[in-house]
């Protein structure tokens, strides 16, 4: 049976111990993993340079108003500081691998290397990028919510993306690329991704309310009388 819809005046979350809460942070998990891996390979479309990352990372923000908006800035938190331990693990996962003395008739080392051999500096600008990006998003997506109750979802969401989306690019850029690209050309490449990210929030918002809805009436906890 479906819950009733929330009173418009009063902010609601749903508890974490039941429900989908465990998929939804596994979905975004995984999301997070895989745009991670996938971000190795630089690719272009056009005069656009981007990486494969390009592809899931951004589903990574609706996921994370999913939780958000569902359950709260504590239960994203916990998700997002789960998902950047995971991050690390196999950041480091694939650097003892690599390091590791390959089998006398495995002729592959320097293909490995040369597409999961992440440099340092990388895999610290990408997991700040997301740690501060996330959390950032999370938190203005909560107040926001404080002030709007159940009302002006999309005001939400966006506003939300456009904080966590630009402190993720910047961090992101600032650490991979300081003193190695500078001036216009450092600010373009910031602006670019930027604006590419925050614009796919607003072209996917449909699917962000009908995901948001499903998952609130499928959670027995979020509609408290």
């Amino acid at each position: 049976m479906n819950n009733p819809t929330p009173a418009s005046g009063r902010v609601h979350y749903a508890m974490t111990g039941s429900g989908v809460y465990p998929v939804v942070v596994a979905v975004f998990v995984g999301l997070l993993l895989i745009s991670n891996i996938g971000a190795v390979k630089l690719i272009a479309f056009g005069p656009i340079i981007t990486d494969g990352g390009a592809f899931l990372f951004p589903l990574t923000y609706i996921v994370g108003d999913v939780l958000s908006e569902v359950y709260g800035l504590k239960a994203a938190r916990r998700a997002i500081l789960l998902g950047f331990a995971m991050s690390v693990l196999a950041a480091i996962t694939f650097w003892l691998v690599q390091l590791s003395p390959p089998a006398a008739d495995w002729p592959n080392q320097e293909a490995f290397e040369s597409v999961l051999g992440f440099v340092p500096r990388i895999v610290l600008a990408s997991v700040c990028g997301f740690l501060v990006g996330q959390l950032l998003n999370a938190y203005v997506l909560v107040r926001i919510k404080e002030r709007t109750k159940e009302k002006a979802l999309w005001l939400r969401l966006i506003g939300s993306t456009a904080v966590g989306e630009f402190a993720d690019t910047l961090v992101f850029c600032t650490i991979a690329f300081y003193g190695i690209i500078t001036g216009a050309e450092f600010w373009n490449y910031v602006l670019v991704g930027y604006v590419y990210k925050t614009l796919l929030e607003v072209v996917l918002l449909p699917v962000t309310y009908r995901v948001i809805a499903h998952v609130k009436r499928r959670e027995p906890t979020y509609a408290v009388a």
